[in-house]
C-alpha cells in the first residue's frame, strides 16, 4: 500500500470511530473484509494453521491473530498492542439539566482530558445503548447522531477580563453541553431521545425501552491532512486510534501474500487504558492471557512460548513543540515526520529495554526508516501505556514506541503525515522476524 492510500484510509478510520465501540466495529469490518473469522469466547474453538481470526470483549476491545504453521513453543508469537479509548466527556446516568431556559446534559470527564479545547466546538453524541425488546430480551446497539447537536460556549472575555491568564475550568459547573432551549415542562428525557435515535438509525429494530447507555460527546469536525504542504494529520482520537489502525493494517498486510504464514502474529487493542486499564477488557484484565492459554494450554509450554515472544506496545509520543520546547529534555525531543519514537523511562512507565530497543532499531535500519527516542524531563512526571501492564501480566519482553504528536488528549490532535506509514512498514517487518531472543 502506498502512503497516499494509507493516509486516506487512516482518515476514514478515524472519522468512522467516534468511540471505542465504533472503533472495534470498524476494525471488525476491515478484518472480515481481509478474510478474518470472528470467534466467540463462549464457544469452543477449532483453529487451523494459516487461519485468520479475531475475538472481541465488551464490544470495545479486540484481539486479532494469524495462526502460523510453526510451533508456538519453539518460535513464540509476534505481538503488537494499542488501546481503543480516548479521553472524552461521557454522559452521566441521569444527565438532564435545565438551567436558565437551556437543556443541558451532565457529563463525566473520562481520562486526562485537556478541557479548554472542548469549548465552542460543534459536538455530537455516539456510543452504545442497551435496550429492551418487545419480547422482554436485552440487546445492545451502537448509536451515532453524527450531526452537531450540542456546544459548550465560552464565557465572554468581557465577563472575565483575566480569562487568558487565570481562568480555570470546573468540570462540574462549566462543561455541561447545551443541546437546546427548553423550560422544565418541555425538556426531553434523555432515554427518550436515545430511543428515537435508535429507531431512526436502525429502522425495524425491535426496541421498546432504553435500559442504559454509554454515550460520549465528540467533535464533528472531520479528520484532515493539513498544512501548507500537507505535512500533518489533524484529528480527534489520534491517541490511540492511529496506533490501532497502523497495527491492524500491518497485521493484514503481513499475511496477505502467505497461504500459511510461518509465525503466529497477534494484535491486541484493549479498552480503558486512559483510566488505568483495570477492567475485564483492559490490559490489566485477563483477556490476552485467556486467549494465549487457549492457543497453548499447557502452563509450561505457554511459559516457553512467551519467553520466545515479543510485544510492541504502540502509543503516541510527545513531539517537541516549537512554542514549548523547554518542556522536553534537550537530547530527547522527537520531531514530527522524523520517524517512530522509542519511549524510555527508568521507572518502568514504559517497558522498553536495551534488548527490545535494539531489535526495533535494527529493523528500522534494514528498512531505512528513521527512528527517534523520547525520555521525559527528569523533573516532570511521565505517562504510561499498556506496555508495562502487559509485560507484568504475561511476562513477555516488550517495547514501547509511538508516532510523535502535538496536543495529546486535546479534542483535536496533530501528527505528521509520514510517521504512521513508517511505523506500518516496521511492524510488517516485525511480524516476519524469525527470532526475538538474544540467544
Amino acid at each position: 500500500m502506498k502512503i497516499e492510500q494509507f493516509n486516506h484510509d487512516l482518515l476514514d478510520f478515524l472519522g468512522a470511530s467516534p468511540t471505542a465501540f465504533h472503533a472495534v466495529s470498524t476494525m471488525k469490518s476491515r478484518l472480515e473484509a481481509a478474510g478474518f473469522t470472528g470467534l466467540k469466547e463462549s464457544e469452543a474453538w477449532s483453529l487451523t494453521a494459516g487461519g485468520k481470526y479475531f475475538v472481541t470483549r465488551n464490544d470495545s476491545a479486540i484481539i486479532a491473530f494469524v495462526l502460523g504453521r510453526d510451533s508456538l513453543i519453539e518460535d513464540g508469537l509476534r505481538m503488537v498492542g494499542a488501546h481503543t479509548d480516548s479521553p472524552c466527556l461521557k454522559v452521566k446516568p441521569h444527565p438532564e439539566m435545565n438551567r436558565q431556559g437551556y437543556f443541558q446534559l451532565g457529563v463525566e470527564v473520562y481520562g486526562g482530558v485537556l478541557l479548554n479545547p472542548w469549548f465552542d466546538r460543534d459536538l455530537s453524541l455516539a456510543g452504545r445503548v442497551s435496550y429492551k425488546t418487545a419480547s422482554g430480551g436485552i440487546e445492545n446497539v451502537l448509536l451515532n447522531f453524527k450531526r452537531p447537536l450540542a456546544v459548550i460556549p465560552s464565557l465572554a472575555i468581557h465577563l472575565d477580563r483575566e480569562a487568558n491568564s487565570q481562568r480555570t475550568v470546573n468540570p462540574q459547573k462549566h462543561i455541561p453541553p447545551i443541546l437546546m432551549q427548553a423550560d422544565k415542562a418541555s425538556a426531553p428525557d434523555f432515554r427518550s431521545l436515545l430511543l428515537a435515535q435508535l429507531k431512526a438509525e436502525h429502522p425495524g429494530l425491535d426496541a421498546s425501552e432504553v435500559l442504559d447507555f454509554e454515550m460520549s460527546f465528540y467533535d464533528v469536525q472531520a479528520p484532515a491532512q493539513i498544512g501548507l504542504n500537507g505535512d500533518f494529520i489533524a484529528s480527534a482520537r489520534l491517541d490511540n486510534l492511529l496506533s490501532c489502525f497502523v497495527e491492524m493494517e500491518a497485521l493484514i498486510a503481513s499475511a496477505a501474500n502467505e497461504t500459511t504464514p510461518a509465525l503466529t502474529r497477534l494484535l491486541v487493542c484493549n479498552d480503558h487504558e486512559e483510566v488505568g486499564s483495570a477492567s475485564s477488557c483492559g490490559a490489566q484484565g485477563p483477556m490476552l492471557k485467556s486467549l494465549l492459554q487457549r492457543l497453548v494450554a499447557n502452563t509450561e509450554d505457554l511459559t516457553r512460548a512467551i519467553d520466545r515472544s515479543m510485544m510492541i506496545s504502540v502509543d503516541n509520543a510527545h513531539g517537541i513543540h516549537p512554542n514549548f520546547s523547554e518542556k522536553h529534555d534537550g537530547n530527547h525531543g522527537p520531531e514530527l515526520n522524523k520517524g517512530p519514537v522509542i519511549k524510555v523511562n527508568a521507572n518502568q512507565r514504559y517497558a522498553s529495554n536495551s534488548e527490545t530497543s535494539a531489535i526495533f532499531r535494527n529493523m528500522c535500519g534494514q528498512l531505512d526508516v528513521p527512528v527517534q527516542t523520547f525520555v521525559t524531563r527528569t523533573d516532570l512526571g511521565c505517562g504510561s501505556t499498556i506496555g508495562p501492564i502487559t509485560a507484568t501480566e504475561i511476562g513477555v519482553k516488550t517495547l514501547d514506541v509511538g508516532v510523535p504528536t502535538f496536543a495529546m488528549h486535546s479534542i483535536r490532535e496533530l501528527a505528521g503525515d509520514q510517521d504512521a506509514y513508517h511505523l506500518y512498514r516496521v511492524l510488517q517487518q516485525f511480524f516476519a522476524v524469525e527470532s526475538v531472543s538474544a540467544d
